[in-house]
């Protein structure tokens, strides 16, 4: 059979050389944990998993026990981990402020922006990002649920496992932005023997679907149109013995499920929110045209990951030959067991002295200049690291700030890697709009908005270079001052350049109040200006 049949090029097939990773993306068992290989699993998907899976185990330095052969001796020194979080903080810069447009001029949008901050404060929305987006970098992928709390009266987020996610995407679907009208998320919960309660398979839909039976209208406050859509809520779970003989996720029945309740009672069966949008959001980590979901920034580097934890391993191997080296002996009186007669074995130790006859001799086995050029591969290996993930050596600690011959040099070195952030934060540009798009539409649902068109808000992810400030200061201010720069607009270029600017509007504020008190005043039209002059004479 040729080679080329099994061939499969999609977003994860930079893993396909590892045998874990074939066997589990054609459901079969493998080395991989979890339940990549379950049938409720699509068949789509099984690939989508056991490349998260995989992933995970590179950041978490257990690749090695994925290797068809023993790797318990290799060596894995975190190279995957500082790959993905040196990525990350590039990714999201110093800060991450949410701005509403129209929030410089406009009062009530002055409050709606402070109101959503204040809302992603009591949400810890920085933290989640964090969380979200490292998941993101490292699996390709990352999701957040929003859904209205009574008790709290604001929207609360969470974020989503991506090997949770399971959208039902239109067939024959060209735009990887098309949403999905159906959304699974499902998750096993594994027996408990003690308290002898089975395997469990629960998934969480979300469906849009007619309203009612009879396609009744509804005009919801975020548009002036009826429509006869929303969103509904199913939560059900069954018995894992019992799902083997139903189907994939998609298909399973309802007849032999539990469904469960929510917190107010209220039983989770296609139960109507309300809602003309799925309150999902799935960020992928690059723009892949017609996927679906996004590219891990590790999948490129996984061969290389590999290569550099050998060379690790061989040169640490190396490095124990050279510190403790082997020695050769003849001619020398060594230590005998009184009771066999048997030599005993001899250990190099400090100050040990051996006697040697006429005709003894000791040798070593030199082995540094092997560890020599191990150390010369692991770092050439470190360099092709540094190429492929566009991380430049300052950024991978591998060069020293000290090193760098000059300041232009060093911002030079960083042109891939403002590259990779660009494309990285183009493929959310459109998402966390859509994220406090939704926070403002359930805020206007519980009646703390006023209805009507939402304006677009967005998170303004900071610097993420080393900026000259004192540049950037001397630029907006001759900007402003020639009046080719609003200063507006020179706030927000400093802002970008890093300054410790909290709220952009605000500032502008205080420039203006500081300026007007500053101001000389004059008189107003009149008024006598010099009493002498205005005397008649």
């Amino acid at each position: 059979m040729s080679p080329w049949r099994n061939l499969i090029i999609d977003v994860w097939g930079a893993l396909s050389y590892k045998p874990a990773f074939q066997l589990a993306s054609e459901g079969r068992s493998g080395r991989l944990p979890g339940h990549t290989g379950a049938s409720w699993i699509p068949e789509a998907d099984r690939r989508r998993l056991a490349a998260y899976t995989v992933l995970s185990a590179y950041d978490s330095n257990q690749a090695a026990a994925l290797l068809s052969g023993d790797g318990e001796d290799r060596r894995e020194y975190g190279d995957a981990s500082l790959v993905v979080d040196q990525t990350l903080s590039h990714l999201l810069g110093e800060t991450q402020q949410i701005v509403v447009d129209g929030a410089e001029d406009d009062t009530s949008t002055q409050e709606r922006e402070a109101l959503l901050r204040e809302w992603a404060q009591a949400e810890q929305l920085r933290m989640r990002m964090q969380h979200a987006e490292r998941t993101a970098v490292l699996l390709g992928d990352t999701v957040y649920l929003l859904a209205w709390s009574r008790a709290k009266v604001r929207p609360v987020l969470k974020t989503i496992d991506p090997g949770f996610y399971f959208p039902v995407l239109p067939d024959g679907a060209l735009d990887a932005d098309e949403y999905p009208q159906r959304v699974h998320l499902a998750w096993e919960v594994p027996e408990d023997p003690v308290s002898r309660r089975k395997g469990i398979l629960r998934r969480v839909t979300y469906e849009l679907g007619p309203i009612g039976d009879d396609n009744t209208t509804r005009t919801y406050p975020w548009s002036r149109q009826p429509t006869t859509v929303t969103c509904y809520l199913t939560d059900a779970e069954w018995d894992l013995d019992q799902v083997d003989r139903t189907g994939d996720i998609d298909a399973l029945t309802l007849s032999n499920a539990r469904i469960r309740a929510n917190t107010d009672g209220e039983v989770l069966n296609h139960l109507d929110l309300q809602l003309d949008f799925i309150p999902l959001v799935h960020v992928p980590n690059t723009i892949n045209g017609a996927e679906h979901y996004g590219q891990s920034s590790l999948l490129s580097t996984a061969q290389l990951l590999d290569d550099l934890a050998a060379a690790d391993t061989d040169s640490q191997r190396a490095s124990a030959t050279t510190g403790s080296p082997i020695i050769g002996l003849s001619g020398a009186r060594l230590p005998v067991d009184r009771r066999t007669g048997n030599p005993l074995p001899v250990q190099v130790e400090p100050g040990m002295v051996w006697p040697l006859g006429d005709s003894g001799q000791l040798s070593t086995v030199d082995t540094s200049a092997q560890l020599a050029e191990l150390r010369a591969y692991v770092e050439t290996l470190r360099d092709r690291l540094s190429v492929v993930t566009r991380l430049p050596g300052s950024v991978l600690g591998t060069v020293r700030p000290s090193e760098v011959p000059s300041g232009y040099a060093l911002q030079l070195s960083f042109g891939p890697l403002d590259a990779m952030v660009r494309s990285m934060r183009l493929a959310r540009e459109a998402k966390y709009p859509l994220l406090l798009k939704m926070v403002q539409r359930l805020y206007q649902l519980a009646g703390v908005l006023p209805p009507g068109e939402n304006p677009r808000a967005t998170i303004a992810f900071g610097a993420y270079l080393p900026t000259d400030l004192s540049a950037a200061l001397d630029l907006v201010a001759r900007g402003v001052q020639a009046g080719v720069l609003s200063l507006e607009t020179g706030v927000r270029l400093l802002v970008d350049a890093g300054f410790p600017i909290e709220d952009a509007s605000l500032e502008v504020e205080r420039i203006r109040a500081s300026a007007a008190l500053s101001a000389p005043q004059r008189p107003a039209s009149g008024t006598r200006v010099n009493e002498e002059e205005s005397e008649p004479g």
